[in-house]
C-alpha cells in the first residue's frame, strides 16, 4: 500500500496538469470534449491522492521508520489513533493532507454542478486543478515528499510532538484545512466569472454555500486551537496573538467580510470589485496561512517545519496569483462598475461597508505585527518582537465596533434608513444596554472597556430577540399557527437570515467571555502535603486547595510523570478535586508538558497549574521527601462562554448552510440578467 501511495502521487500530477490544461482550453474553445476530459481529471486526481494519504497512514501504523516522516513523527509506544493523525502533524503530510481535501472539494463542485452552471465548469476546473498541481509540483521536487526514504531503518522514532498528543489538536488542524480548501471553490469560481465575463451575482449565489462551509470550517478550527491551548499550554488562557494562531484568524476576518458585502451585490448590485478583491484577498490569506504554519520562517508553538526553501516557493505562488488576479480585475472592470451608489450613511449599505472597512483593518493590523519581526529582522538582522499588548490595544476598540455594527446592520433600512426606523428599531436594545452598563456600574464594576462590551452585548442580543419574536407573532397572526409552529417555520423558510441572527448571538456570547478576562484572579503559592492555598472569586466566595502530594503513575508512551492531587472546598464545602501533571514522554526527555486541571463552571473556572516541582526527578521516582511544589491557581471569569457560544456559532452556521425545503437555485436557471442561450459547453462531451 505505501509504495502504490508513492507511485499514485507521481500519477497525479501528469494528470492533473493535463486536466487543467484541457479545462482552460475546452473553455476557450467551447469544446465539450475536452471539458469532460477535464472533469474525468478531477476525480482523478482525488481518487490517487485518497491512495497517497492512505500509503502515509499505512506507514505510520506499520511502523515503517525507514522513511523519513514516520521516524520523525512517531514511534512504536504511540497511540494508533494519535498515528493516524500523524498525516497532518508534519509539514510533508500536511500538504499531502490539504492537497487531498482540495481535490475532495473539486471533485464535490465539478459534480453538484454537471448538469448546470457548465459555462463556469472548464475555467473552474482549470483554476481548481492548477493549484493542486502547485502543491503536488512542491511535494515531489521541493524535498518534501512524505515517502523519502533513510538510508538504514531507525529500530524506533523520535515521536509524536508531545504537545501534539490531545485530542482537539487532532480535529483543530483538520478543520482548519477544511475551511482552508473550502474557500478555494468561491475562488475558482470568481475567477471563472472572470474569465468568461459572466460577471453578475450567478458565481456568488452559486458559491454561497462554498463561502458559508468555509467560514464555518474557519470558526470551528479557531475555537477548537483556543481550547487546545487552554487545556495544553498551561498559561491560563486561550489566546496568545501567536504568528499562526493570527494567520488562521486572517482568512476568517477577510471571510466575514466577504460574507457581508456579496449581500450588497446580490441586492443592490454594488461592491462588484470589491467581492473580486476580497475573495482573491482570502483565498491568497488562506495559502498564506498554510505558508506560514509550514514555512519555519517565524517562530511559533504552532509551527512544526522542516524545510525552509518551500517558504519562497509558496511567497511566488502568491505573488503570481494576485498578479493575475489584478490584471483580470483590471482587464474587467468597466462590466464590474456598480450599478447603484450608496444614498444615505444611515442605511444598511453603509453599516456592510463599515463593517467591512473595520474587519480589513483588523486584518492589517494583524498582518502587520506578525510580519513586523521577519521585516525587522531582514532590513536590520535583529527581530523586533511585537507581543499581546499591541495587538490587545489596536484590536479591542475594532472589536467593540463590530460587535455594535452586529446589531445595527441587520436591521437598519436599506438606502435610507428613516426616523421612525431608527427609533423603532433601536430605542429599546439603546435603554437595555443602558441599564445593563448602569446596574453593573451599581455593582461595583469599573473596568471601562468591560462595561462597555456588556452594554453593546445587551444591545444586540435585544435586537435579535425583538426580531424573532416579531417575526414569530407576526407568523402566528398571519398563518393562524402555534408561536412554537411558528417560530419553526420562520426559521426554516429563511434559515440564512435567521440562522445568521443565531451566529451572532454566539459571537457576542464569545465577546463577552472575553471581557471577562478583566476580572481574573491568581495566585502562586509553594506547597508542602497538607497545606493549603486559597483563592476569591469575583462572585464573592472563597476556594480552599489542599495540597495531598505527589504520585508518579506510568501509562502510554510516557517516560515519567508527577501527578498533584488537590482537594478543593469551596466557601469551607467540599467541592471536585483537582490534578495536575508534569509529564515527559519518550524521546522529548528534555521538553517536560504541563497538564492543567481544570473545574468548569457557568461563570467561571477554576484553573490549576503545577508550576514547578522543587525535585522533578525524586517526584518521578515517588520519593517522599520530593513533595514540595509550586502551583498557580487562577479563576477564570466566563471563559466557558467561548465554548457555549461556539456551539451556538457552529449551530448556526449549521441552520444558514442547511438548504431550504422546496428552493431552487437560481443559478441553475438557463438565463440570468446577463444570461442569453447557453453554451455548447452546457451539453457534456
Amino acid at each position: 500500500m505505501i509504495l502504490l501511495g508513492e507511485l499514485a502521487l507521481w500519477i497525479a500530477l501528469p494528470i492533473g496538469v493535463w486536466g487543467a490544461v484541457a479545462g482552460f482550453v475546452g473553455g476557450r474553445k467551447e469544446r465539450g470534449d475536452l471539458v469532460l476530459s477535464a472533469e474525468h481529471s478531477v476525480y482523478a486526481v482525488f481518487f490517487l491522492l485518497i491512495l497517497t494519504s492512505a500509503g502515509i497512514i499505512t506507514a505510520f501504523v506499520t511502523d515503517s521508520f525507514e522513511y523519513w516522516y514516520v521516524a520523525n513523527y512517531s514511534n512504536r509506544e504511540l497511540d494508533t489513533f494519535y498515528k493516524v493523525s500523524g498525516l497532518w502533524a508534519g509539514q510533508r503530510g500536511s500538504l499531502v493532507f490539504w492537497a487531498l481535501l482540495l481535490s475532495f472539494f473539486s471533485s464535490a463542485a465539478v459534480f453538484t454542478n454537471r448538469t448546470k452552471n457548465r459555462e463556469f465548469i472548464p475555467y473552474v476546473i482549470g483554476v481548481l486543478l492548477t493549484i493542486s498541481c502547485f502543491f503536488l509540483v512542491v511535494l515531489l521536487f521541493a524535498d518534501v515528499n512524505p515517502f523519502e526514504r533513510l538510508p538504514f531503518a531507525p529500530a524506533d522514532g523520535r515521536g509524536l510532538n508531545p504537545q501534539l498528543q490531545n485530542y482537539w489538536m487532532t480535529i483543530h488542524p483538520p478543520t482548519l484545512y477544511l475551511g482552508f480548501t473550502a474557500f478555494t471553490i468561491p475562488f475558482a469560481f470568481a475567477v471563472s466569472a472572470l474569465l468568461s465575463g459572466k460577471l453578475d451575482a450567478r458565481w456568488i449565489v452559486i458559491t454561497r454555500r462554498w463561502i458559508l462551509l468555509s467560514w464555518f470550517f474557519l470558526a470551528n478550527g479557531i475555537i477548537f486551537g483556543m481550547r487546545w491551548a487552554y487545556e495544553m499550554l498551561g498559561w491560563g488562557g486561550f489566546w496568545f496573538w501567536d504568528p499562526v494562531e493570527n494567520a488562521s484568524l486572517l482568512p476568517w476576518l477577510t471571510a466575514t467580510a466577504f460574507l457581508h458585502s456579496i449581500q450588497i451585490q446580490e441586492n443592490r448590485g454594488m461592491l462588484r470589485v470589491w467581492n473580486m478583491g476580497l475573495v482573491t484577498l482570502t483565498f491568497l490569506l488562506t495559502i498564506f496561512a498554510t505558508f506560514l504554519t509550514r514555512s519555519g520562517l517565524i517562530e511559533s508553538v504552532h509551527t512544526f517545519a522542516e524545510n525552509t526553501t518551500i517558504a519562497f516557493i509558496f511567497l511566488t505562488f502568491m505573488g503570481v496569483l494576485a498578479g493575475i488576479c489584478v490584471l483580470l480585475i483590471a482587464w474587467r472592470y468597466p462590466r464590474l462598475k456598480s450599478e447603484n451608489q450608496i444614498q444615505s450613511f444611515l442605511s444598511r449599505e453603509s453599516a456592510f461597508l463599515f463593517n467591512n472597512l473595520i474587519l480589513l483593518g483588523a486584518a492589517f493590523s494583524i498582518l502587520w505585527g506578525t510580519l513586523f519581526p521577519l521585516i525587522t529582522e531582514g532590513l536590520t538582522g535583529q527581530a523586533i518582537a511585537v507581543g499581546p499588548p499591541f495587538f490587545n490595544r489596536v484590536n479591542l476598540p475594532i472589536g467593540l465596533a463590530l460587535m455594535a455594527l452586529m446589531g445595527i446592520g441587520p436591521v437598519i433600512a436599506w438606502r435610507r434608513a428613516s426616523r421612525r426606523n431608527l427609533v423603532k428599531n433601536f430605542l429599546m436594545p439603546v435603554i437595555v444596554g443602558a441599564g445593563v452598563v448602569a446596574w453593573l456600574f451599581l455593582q461595583g464594576v469599573r473596568h471601562g472597556m468591560a462595561l462597555l462590551t456588556f452594554g453593546l452585548a445587551a444591545f444586540v442580543l435585544t435586537i435579535i430577540v425583538v426580531e424573532f419574536v416579531k417575526g414569530t407573532k407576526a407568523r402566528a397572526r398571519i398563518e393562524g399557527e402555534g408561536h412554537l409552529v411558528a417560530f419553526y417555520h420562520l426559521v426554516s423558510r429563511n434559515r440564512r437570515r435567521w440562522g445568521g441572527y443565531i451566529v451572532h448571538v454566539g459571537v457576542v456570547m464569545i465577546f463577552t467571555a472575553f471581557a471577562g478576562v478583566a476580572f481574573n484572579r491568581e495566585v502562586t503559592q509553594t506547597l508542602d502535603p497538607g497545606e493549603t492555598i486559597t483563592i476569591g472569586s469575583p462572585f464573592g466566595h472563597e476556594y480552599g486547595l489542599t495540597c495531598q502530594g505527589l504520585s508518579s503513575p506510568r501509562g502510554g508512551n510516557m517516560a515519567r510523570q508527577a501527578v498533584a492531587l488537590m482537594t478543593v472546598e469551596r466557601n469551607g464545602q467540599p467541592f471536585e478535586p483537582l490534578t495536575a501533571e508534569k509529564r515527559i514522554y519518550f524521546k522529548w526527555e528534555s521538553s517536560p508538558i504541563t497538564i492543567v486541571g481544570i473545574n468548569s463552571m457557568l461563570l467561571e473556572d477554576l484553573y490549576l497549574i503545577l508550576d514547578n516541582v522543587n525535585d522533578l526527578v525524586g517526584a518521578f521516582d515517588n520519593d517522599a521527601g520530593s513533595q514540595r511544589a509550586t502551583f498557580r491557581v487562577q479563576i477564570n471569569v466566563l471563559v466557558g462562554w467561548i465554548w457555549y457560544g461556539g456551539f451556538v456559532v457552529t449551530l448556526g452556521g449549521i441552520i444558514a448552510m442547511w438548504p431550504s425545503r422546496g428552493s431552487t437555485t437560481t443559478a441553475s436557471r438557463s438565463k440570468t440578467k446577463t444570461g442569453g442561450k447557453r453554451s455548447a459547453l452546457a451539453v457534456r462531451g
